[in-house]
């Protein structure tokens, strides 16, 4: 999918640093190489008066794929909050990543029917943040 992906190095400076970070990462290495990373931020319930941590991307390099490295990732994402105080985590995965979508489901996170995912996107945002109808 790197097709869609609109996101420059300097985009990742920009909001990734300083102390108004908008998200946090953690990445695994193999020697010198990238095996993965896992792009995350906080969160909180209302509903559970607690906070929690939202997944916003988990990578791994295919060539590192099956070697453990997205589970490590996600449960030291999960620790990371628990010592923060957090007891959930949640994360959207696009509905045609079976092996991702076994994954998580493997590690307990489940699919909830329950919840659905809305979002506002390019226009529709400008419209919604400018106060305009669309």
């Amino acid at each position: 999918m790197a097709d869609k992906v609109t996101c420059t190095v300097d985009d990742y400076r920009r909001f990734g640093f300083g102390p108004n970070a908008a998200f946090h990462s953690l990445i695994a290495e193999a020697g010198a190489d990238l095996a993965g990373l896992c792009l995350f931020f906080p969160i909180f319930s209302t509903w559970r008066g607690r906070p929690g941590v939202f997944v916003q991307d988990l990578f791994v390099e295919g060539r590192f794929r099956g070697l453990g490295i997205g589970e490590a990732l996600m449960r030291e994402v999960a620790a990371w909050s628990r010592a923060r105080g957090g007891d959930y985590l949640r994360l959207e995965v696009d509905v045609d990543n079976l092996p991702a979508q076994r994954l998580y489901e493997r590690l307990g996170i489940t699919w909830q029917m329950k919840d659905r995912s809305h979002a506002a996107y390019d226009e529709a945002f400008m419209a919604l943040a400018g106060g305009r109808k669309i």
